[in-house]
């Protein structure tokens, strides 16, 4: 069995505020060793459980976080930026998935909650739903017949994921009280937890009872006019409003990667100090 755990930071054991994952910085060469060790803890539950593969690959900002020295070397890890599908690159080969280091969606509570953007992005909606970037890579994952058997992040990741991965373990490494505050377990503490739960998870009842059909209506909602005006340059998305674009894709497969490319032009469309 090949496990693709896609580790994203910011639900990470301890991670607080925008400076602990935030490349370069101090903190974040700290929380560094705090992802890897949540990541450590989940290949070493896959591989006690008999899964004979575990791809890393890395989900957060430049995706280069992960220290490559520390991880457990049973593993392999994707790291660098430009993949196709980004936080899901490898889940075409993969036959289940973990979701490391998650958390909530824009404009939601939780801890450093966004949806790819730390800023600009409001919210997204998939089908008239909010999507998180959990839903979306959940989405895609089940198109591809790969379940999600593991998510870990803050407790209202957790909760949020039981809506979208409804049969994964979640484990809880941190307890939200704002977006930038949160009770931490200490890293001993959800090394235990996520490397039980990621040893439990590989049963028959993880994968998806049926994939998910499109076609699928993408609505981002941005806070500047600008980046929604960026987005209209792609062919097949139009502006809904002043500040919000929308698209429809028939494959979940093509609506990531269009949703990807729009995040880039709201990207490049920011004025430093003026959004």
């Amino acid at each position: 069995m090949r496990i693709l755990v896609s580790a994203d930071m910011e639900g990470a054991t301890g991670v607080t505020c925008p400076q602990d994952v935030a490349p370069g910085s101090e903190q974040w060469q700290r929380f560094r060793r705090m992802l890897t060790s949540d990541t450590n803890a989940a290949i070493e539950g896959f591989l006690a459980a008999g899964a004979d593969e575990v791809l890393v690959n890395e989900a957060h900002s430049t995706m280069r976080n992960i220290l490559l020295e520390e991880l457990d070397p049973r593993a392999a890890m994707l790291s660098g930026r430009h993949k196709p599908l980004g936080m899901m690159e490898g889940v075409l080969q993969a036959d289940a998935v973990a979701f490391v280091g998650y958390h909530t969606g824009s404009g939601e509570p939780g801890v450093l909650a966004h949806t790819y953007l730390g800023t600009g992005l409001l919210r997204l909606r998939i089908n008239g739903e909010p999507a998180s970037e959990g839903r979306l890579n959940a989405l895609l994952a089940a198109e591809a017949g790969v379940p999600v058997v593991l998510v870990t992040g803050d407790d209202l990741t957790c909760r949020e994921a039981a809506e979208w991965a409804p049969h994964a373990r979640t484990v809880a490494v941190k307890t939200c009280v704002s977006r930038y505050a949160a009770v931490c377990l200490p890293a001993v503490r959800t090394a235990g937890l996520i490397r039980e739960a990621a040893a439990g998870s590989l049963r028959p009842a993880g994968r998806p009872q049926a994939v998910p059909r499109g076609p699928w209506h993408f609505e981002l909602e941005f806070v500047a006019t600008q980046l929604a005006d960026a987005c209209t340059a792609v062919p097949t998305v139009e502006a809904v409003g002043p500040r919000a674009v929308a698209f429809t894709a028939e494959r979940m497969y093509d609506g990531m990667r269009c949703f990807r490319a729009l995040t880039q032009l709201a990207t490049a469309a920011r004025e430093p100090g003026f959004d």
